[in-house]
């Protein structure tokens, strides 16, 4: 096990997590020089290896063994019994850098994994993922919530910046409240498009999505301008 420390060197990467958030992940990761170790099998592998294509597909354990760096992707509901899982047979190496990236979760989920001696972060780049490349254009102009012991904070906030994010400290008090957030920015976007796009499509608007494209980016983008303070007059 290499020293997670020096960020000047490659890690070996581990991602446990084939849905829309891991590959993506793993991507960015290699394309900061970052070795792919292996990836789980997951919901989509064909579209999990057009974004990571020629990484070796492993159970949870082996990509555990063989990495340096452990990004977990799964569903908010299936981590505390994964890390828990993993720590139960030995999995969690000494100095391993073992990275989730929940919003609802801080480092407290992984403490299984601390208490083996690996290194717990929390990483949440602030984007809507589709599984696929245009996700690295997204995390190019996004931020990620990070979440870490005092003494690591520096290496979490060094991975975010290698995915192409903004990193931004999140307490581990605030992770519940900072998630709470996130679901319901997307969440309420989500539903009024729908409502929208349906009412458009009912009066026989073609492609209401698209109609509606330009007025919503527009929109979000001045409610955005709005949100961050006073803008100067043009």
């Amino acid at each position: 096990m290499s020293d997670p420390s020096r960020r000047d060197g490659r890690l070996g990467v581990g991602i446990i997590g084939a849905g829309r958030v891991g590959p993506v992940i793993g991507a960015a990761l290699a394309g900061a020089g970052h070795a792919i170790t292996g990836i789980t099998s997951g919901s989509d592998d064909d579209r999990a290896s057009a974004v990571l294509p020629d990484v070796p597909i492993l159970d949870a354990l082996e990509v555990v063994r063989r990495s340096e760096l452990v990004v977990v992707a799964v569903p908010h509901d299936q981590l505390p019994a994964l890390i828990t899982g993993i720590a139960e047979v030995g999995g969690w190496q000494l100095g391993q850098l073992v990275l989730h990236t929940d919003p609802g979760h801080g480092i407290g989920v992984l403490l299984p994994a601390a208490a083996s001696g690996a290194i717990p972060l929390a990483v949440h780049p602030a984007i809507t993922f589709t599984g696929t490349s245009v996700d690295l254009r997204q995390l190019q102009a996004s931020y990620a919530a990070v979440t870490a012991p005092a003494a690591v904070l520096p290496i979490a906030q060094a991975l975010a910046v290698e995915m192409g994010c903004e990193p931004v400290v999140i307490s581990e008090a605030d992770r519940e409240a900072y998630a709470d957030a996130i679901q319901t920015v997307t969440e309420f976007s989500r539903s009024l498009i729908a409502q929208s796009t349906s009412r458009l499509g009912a009066l026989g608007v073609e492609n209401p999505g698209g109609y509606l494209s330009a007025l919503v980016q527009s929109t979000v983008e001045r409610a955005l301008r709005d949100a961050s303070g006073p803008q100067p007059l043009l």
